[in-house]
């Protein structure tokens, strides 16, 4: 067990609910490591991807980038190309820190199935039984309508599958009502979340929304455990993911990338949160909440590739990961999403005609896993807006034909 601060790791001791006690953290393996052709990759189209981010950023449209790919359980190829910060000229690295947004609900999802394995709650489960709150919300009404009862309570897979009926947090109406913000507890979001009324009834509709972090707190709840605590216990540390947490503490400062924005044919930095990465929320938020690295959320993925096991470790049984990494949408909801794309209860994209999968982030990260290449690729930038020119579409036209 490893006590953390942030993206940092403290060794020694901790203290949970007043009792000291003892924190030992076992190495994780190292990632392996292979060239590229020793796993059918060419190497002269993976410098091809690293050319045309190298471009990006001699036209000024990202500052930098890092990127890996692996393939059969080896990382072949691992890229850096611009600077962390403009003004200070910090060369990018491999072990540079990103925003990864989005990308923290893959690993709520995980935190909870984990939960599920051991039968701490059901998919189906109404979230009322656990948030007492929730069985005050109700659906908006139109016109002179008032809001109303939702035709059925919000469940779990509901959350997972974002068909809750709530919202996502950059809506107009959850801005004005101040549902979300890093600055207060997850307990304080719950109660806010509540007050504003459903879009529409349970199941009825896929809407990105605010439900992750709903699932964190209920994953404190059935653990027992602050969010940030269980993570670290049972993904961060198994996984030897060092780097990933909910801030970045002073001594990793250094490492964390600056956002960007476009400006007068160049860029400048932009604050996307009134309380920044670098100071510990109070909001410990499995939406969007959590700070990483490439070499990171590449043993993440790696580990849903491989089944739900990474170097020895397993954090969930393979028949979990194959549930939760294909589509979970009913045909109903399916078809009105519209598109070739389902989504997984891991909180991912899903393609409906192969089986890849995978999710991105507002501020410009993005992972898929490819199993039937039997490939994993991350993409980290700090970009707003997230994919400028299509640049994720073009990269990974350029990984996909790196396969020999």
């Amino acid at each position: 067990m490893t006590a953390r601060c942030g993206a940092g790791t403290l060794r020694g001791a901790a203290i949970v609910a007043g009792v000291s006690i003892a924190v030992v953290a076992a190495a994780a393996p190292p990632f392996p490591r292979a060239t590229p052709d020793s796993v059918g990759l060419s190497a002269a189209k993976l410098s091809d991807a690293k050319a045309l981010l190298q471009q990006y950023v001699d036209r000024h449209t990202i500052a930098g980038a890092v990127a890996a790919v692996a393939r059969r359980g080896k990382l072949a190829w691992i890229a850096t190309a611009g600077v962390q910060d403009l003004a200070a000229r910090t060369a990018m690295r491999e072990d540079s820190i990103f925003r990864i947004y989005s990308m923290s609900k893959s690993v709520t999802a995980v935190a909870a199935m984990i939960l599920h394995e051991q039968g701490r709650f059901s998919l189906d489960d109404p979230v009322a039984r656990y948030l007492p709150p929730f069985d005050e919300v109700r659906v908006g009404g139109s016109g002179a309508a008032a809001p109303r009862k939702p035709s059925r309570p919000i469940t779990v897979r509901d959350l997972l599958l974002h068909t809750s009926g709530l919202e996502h947090r950059t809506s107009d109406l959850y801005r004005r009502a101040r549902v979300r913000a890093r600055d207060i507890t997850l307990p304080q979001f719950v109660a806010n979340i509540v007050r504003v009324p459903l879009m529409e009834d349970p199941g009825t509709r896929f809407r990105y929304s605010e439900g992750t972090t709903v699932l964190g707190r209920l994953i404190e709840i059935w653990s027992g455990q602050p969010l940030d605590r269980f993570l670290e216990e049972r993904i961060f540390a198994p996984l030897g993911m060092t780097d990933t947490g909910f801030w970045v503490p002073v001594d990793h400062r250094p490492r964390l990338t600056t956002v960007y924005a476009p400006a007068d044919g160049g860029l400048k930095p932009i604050e996307i949160e009134e309380v920044p990465f670098t100071d510990r929320p109070a909001l410990l938020e499995g939406a969007v909440g959590l700070v990483s690295t490439v070499p990171d959320y590449l043993r993440f993925a790696q580990m849903l590739l491989d089944k739900g096991q990474l170097g020895g470790v397993t954090i969930l049984r393979a028949g979990t990961v194959e549930a939760v990494t294909r589509n979970g949408l009913s045909d109903a909801v399916l078809a009105a999403r519209g598109g070739t794309m389902g989504w997984g209860l891991a909180n991912v994209n899903v393609a409906l005609d192969g089986g890849e999968y995978g999710w991105d982030g507002t501020a410009g990260t993005i992972f898929w896993n490819d199993p039937a290449r039997e490939m994993v690729t991350v993409l980290m930038t700090q970009s707003v807006p997230a994919n400028p020119d299509g640049l994720r579409q073009r990269f990974k036209a350029l990984i996909a034909q790196s396969v020999e």
